[in-house]
């Protein structure tokens, strides 16, 4: 039977090449914006969605992310995937984070984006194995990943869109894989060609900062606004 998703992983371990020289010294998940960083933004959408445990994988810099959120952050639990001998990219960081990731579905929230996603939408229970959440494409990004049909996620169609980096996962799908450095585009592309993943277009605020230009972009928008995305 379907449940309540209460649990997420936050990919947090890239080396954030394209943002340097902040990430020199900051891993890009703690760069802030209008006052927060972006992953306390994260666990702060999360925990109100009723998310109530949070993986996070660590690698570049990962001591730091530790110190700043500890284990328990504002009632929520945090568990830490340690990739700091060597980043497996995201296929092997699931891999590896299953032990902490428990049976039941589970979100996938890349630690770089800043939006206003409702996130309890797609905590809500669901029979499918995947789902995909989709944003028109940026200006980086003008090809897009992925097509939708009546909800399913396509590999191919006249309009495509852009993987948000959110996704529901069950994670029985990654049972069988060995933990070793993966990327994740791969396996969707299998799933997606066997009618599992089904997803949504979310037209809302979305930004994927990961690049010095971008992240200002977020802060000018922010400021704007006068509060966060």
């Amino acid at each position: 039977m379907a449940t309540a998703v209460t649990r997420a992983m936050i990919l947090a371990a890239g080396r954030g090449e394209r943002l340097r020289p902040l990430t020199d010294h900051v891993p890009k998940p703690l760069l802030e914006i209008a006052g927060k960083s972006l992953i306390v933004r994260l666990l702060e959408a999360l925990a109100a969605a009723g998310i109530r445990d949070v993986v996070i994988n660590v690698g570049h810099l990962g001591d730091m992310i530790m110190q700043a959120l500890g284990s328990d952050w504002q009632g929520l639990r945090i568990h830490y995937s340690d990739e700091r001998d060597g980043r497996l990219e995201t296929g092997g960081a699931l891999v590896r984070a299953l032990p902490l990731l428990g049976n039941s579905p589970f979100l996938l929230v890349n630690g770089d984006i800043c939006t206003d996603f409702p996130w309890a939408q797609i905590c809500q229970s669901s029979s499918a194995r995947v789902h995909l959440v989709l944003v028109p494409n940026p200006m980086q990004h003008p090809q897009g990943d992925f097509a939708l049909s009546a909800g399913m996620v396509a590999l191919t169609g006249e309009e495509r869109h852009t993987y948000a980096g959110i996704a529901r996962l069950d994670p029985e799908l990654f049972r069988d894989f060995p933990e070793q450095s993966a990327p994740l585009a791969p396996w969707l592309r299998q799933w997606i060609a066997a009618g599992l993943v089904e997803g949504n277009l979310y037209q809302g605020k979305w930004m994927d900062v990961g690049t010095p230009e971008r992240l200002r972009a977020a802060r000018r928008d922010c400021a704007e606004a006068g509060h966060g995305l």
